[in-house]
């Protein structure tokens, strides 16, 4: 997630630069056509091209709208893992009663199992959501340099080994899908505490259960978003339409730019096509390709992109505030933003 007020314009640039080349070369090879070849045929009228930069407008723009939905469920997911992330801890803390079958030491060491364990759940499913698909978007190779230069790659096994026994870490090497079992393995845990050790009543038990089951909810509501692409019927002919008007676009203007020079400024024909026609279309280019590119960014929220939900960030969060719960001195630093962008 970019987190300075104003983008950068060497990000913008990155991003840009094969629009601004094509606009350009497009342009000016309409331009080389009709002035030094005389190709007048070429020009076509502006009035139907405006209506098609109209239509394009309207699609480009409700293909936006639904592309930042699709990054602002995610955010919201990851918000509601905070806040149930934090009550996890404070169940685990609370509502486990002393009993004379465990010591106070044995029930604060159950007490870290489950909040610890917990953390593994977030640093996997973080990780598993990041893992690319086939839709998965490919920028320009400036940008896909950029991305590669900031991701972690990180192994799930490895990240998870501070945070797990010898036991778990060895189970979930065996598991497809890890943030499921490990949730799994905390009910199990629950159902022991309960049963062996008597430290819950059947409420208690209840309440935690529920929490466990918002998690479930949380991953499988972000593995929809991960697993089901963007409509491409939607997001393909966006595309299409948008280049379609974009290369339509200077033989449009060559109509308007003709009215001027028949209406008495012959001499200053050429000097008023280059410095005008080529920047106008050029520019108009950008604007309609930019919009199609954001688009295209904002569909898939877990990629790990500039604009993508902060999910390593939001998990670095949520350790500091358990593990500060837990009494522990010794606490991760708040993650900062990497060239303004938090991951």
């Amino acid at each position: 997630m970019y987190v300075k007020r104003n983008i950068s314009t060497g990000l913008i640039l990155k991003y840009a630069w094969p629009v601004l080349l094509f606009a350009v070369s497009w342009s000016g090879l309409v331009f080389s056509l009709y002035y030094f070849l005389n190709f007048d045929f070429i020009s076509i009228p502006f009035q139907p091209l405006s209506v098609i930069g109209i239509a394009v407008a309207f699609f480009i723009g409700f293909k936006n709208n639904q592309s930042y939905d699709r990054f602002w469920e995610g955010r919201k997911i990851w918000g509601a893992i905070v806040n149930y992330s934090r009550t996890w801890a404070n169940q685990s803390l609370h509502l486990l009663s002393e009993s004379d079958k465990i010591t106070k030491e044995e029930l604060k060491k159950e007490q870290r199992v489950l909040i610890y364990r917990h953390l593994a759940w977030l640093h996997t499913l973080r990780l598993q959501l990041r893992k690319p698909v086939s839709f998965s978007l490919k920028n320009n190779s400036a940008v896909e340099k950029w991305h590669e230069s900031h991701n972690d790659h990180e192994d799930i096994c490895a990240v998870l080994k501070p945070y797990l026994s010898e036991s778990d870490s060895e189970d979930i090497s065996k598991r497809q899908n890890v943030a499921t079992h490990l949730i799994k393995l905390q009910a199990a845990h629950l159902k022991r505490l309960k049963e062996k050790f008597s430290l819950m009543d059947g409420f208690n038990y209840t309440m935690f259960m529920n929490t466990l089951e918002q998690f479930y909810n949380f991953q499988g509501k972000c593995e929809r978003i991960k697993n089901t692409p963007f409509p491409r019927q939607y997001a393909y002919f966006s595309k299409v339409f948008a280049y379609i008007f974009v290369l339509l676009l200077p033989f449009g203007l060559l109509d308007i730019f003709l009215e001027e020079m028949h209406g008495g400024a012959h001499e200053n024909y050429p000097q008023r096509y280059i410095f005008l026609l080529m920047p106008v279309s050029v520019l108009v280019s950008w604007i309609f390709l930019t919009w199609e590119i954001i688009g295209d960014n904002s569909e898939d929220p877990f990629e790990g992109r500039v604009n993508d939900v902060p999910m390593t960030a939001l998990t670095r969060t949520i350790e500091i505030d358990l593990r500060d719960m837990l009494d522990e001195e010794k606490l991760p630093p708040k993650l900062a933003a990497k060239d303004n962008v938090l991951y």
